[in-house]
């Protein structure tokens, strides 16, 4: 398969390093960002969701309706809408993009957020939810007659879904660390989302995904795709690189990581994946080639938080290293976010498919024509002096 790429919708221009607090959405940065990652060749961009945050459904409609082939990833949380609805808007949006729509499910990692929408269950609850919830998606999306469902958490009778998905079904993500994550992800998935770990953990953390794939009996052509994230700092040079980096963590640490998808706490994180950022980070600040830890100590690994720095052949081999693990989709957004996607657009995504292309793996496959640029080129140089002023 080849490798794909994803990054993040943004609704304006608020980010960790210069925070708009309660800025609304901007319909001309939306669209443009929107159409700069379609151009760019990213393959996905995921709607992210947060109990104070917007709507992802209208967020990624708007960008379906601007944006010609980049997927529409639509997270989201299974208290906040009842299957059978989700099922009919997920395919509806489906409809409208031409089979563009991948659905994210968020368990929810921390019990004082998932309260803010009125959800009290246990973290084990929530999965044993989500695996129900799963379930009767795919159902509602392959069953041609009417459906009766009594399970732990949703009962419904005679529910008939005449809104299909373009290709038949939806493919879904799950995302954790945690051993349930594993378990249902390994069993039910098409996707399974990580955070950037150093490569042994990472593998680990493959290894537990395929073998409650094999447990579940699916085929190890069937297993999950694994999807990897990290936050590159690229630039001209390791040295104007590493600059950028220090520069950036210098606000990060100012902003306390700036605005939150949802109100922040001082607290220790409940969910796994943060833990084992935070545990990870004890380690050392670098880690493999360029793997960077003080962005999550400096945000109390609230979301995907690593950074890859370095010039871009640095940040391209780190991103060859996971595609080599078994990581067929990389995660990939900045702290600038607009320029940020510019960047990786003609300086990595280029980057790392002329090298699977050298290497004669089939990473070639883009939406559209690639950006070839030179890899020495002047923007990211000039991004970071951009920082430094």
């Amino acid at each position: 398969m080849p490798t794909e790429f994803i990054s993040v919708t943004f609704a304006n221009q608020n980010t960790e390093l210069h925070p708009l607090p309660g800025a609304p959405v901007d319909p001309e940065f939306l669209v443009k960002y929107a159409r700069a990652l379609d151009d760019n060749d990213f393959n996905y961009t995921l709607i992210p969701y947060g109990s104070a945050s917007f709507d992802p459904f209208t967020l990624g409609a708007t960008v379906a309706a601007v944006t010609k082939k980049i997927k529409i990833i639509i997270a989201l949380r299974p208290n906040t809408m009842y299957p059978t609805v989700a099922a009919k808007q997920l395919a509806t949006l489906d409809q409208l993009s031409s089979g563009r729509v991948v659905v994210h499910f968020i368990a929810g990692g921390d019990d004082t957020e998932q309260a803010r929408e009125g959800d009290f269950l246990s973290k084990d609850e929530r999965y044993a939810r989500q695996e129900e919830y799963i379930k009767i998606l795919r159902q509602a999306w392959k069953s041609s007659d009417p459906i009766n469902w009594e399970g732990k958490y949703y009962t419904f009778k005679d529910f008939r879904n005449n809104v299909r998905p373009v290709n038949g079904t939806i493919p879904v993500s799950v995302g954790g660390s945690s051993p349930e994550a594993y378990r249902i992800g390994g069993a039910l998935a098409d996707i399974f989302g990580l955070w950037g770990e150093p490569l042994k953990e990472t593998k680990e953390q493959i290894d537990r995904i395929y073998a409650a794939a094999d447990a579940a009996g699916r085929a190890p052509n069937d297993r999950p795709k694994i999807w990897v994230t990290s936050r590159p700092i690229v630039a001209e040079t390791e040295e104007l690189a590493w600059k950028k980096a220090h520069n950036i963590l210098d606000l990060l640490k100012k902003n306390r990581a700036g605005p939150a998808i949802y109100p922040t706490s001082d607290k220790a994180p409940q969910n796994v994946g943060s833990q084992r950022l935070l545990d990870i980070a004890k380690k050392g600040e670098v880690q493999d080639r360029a793997l960077w830890y003080p962005t999550v100590t400096a945000t109390g690994a609230r979301g995907a938080s690593t950074a890859l720095v370095g010039s871009p052949q640095t940040v391209i081999d780190s991103i060859l290293d996971y595609v080599e693990l078994g990581c067929e989709l990389i995660s990939i957004r900045g702290y600038d976010n607009y320029h940020d996607a510019l960047d990786y657009g003609r300086y990595i995504i280029p980057g790392v498919r002329q090298a699977l292309k050298e290497k004669g793996l089939n990473g070639t496959e883009t939406n559209g024509e690639t950006n070839g640029h030179d890899l020495n080129g002047d923007r990211p140089a000039k991004r970071a002096r951009a920082l430094r002023d």
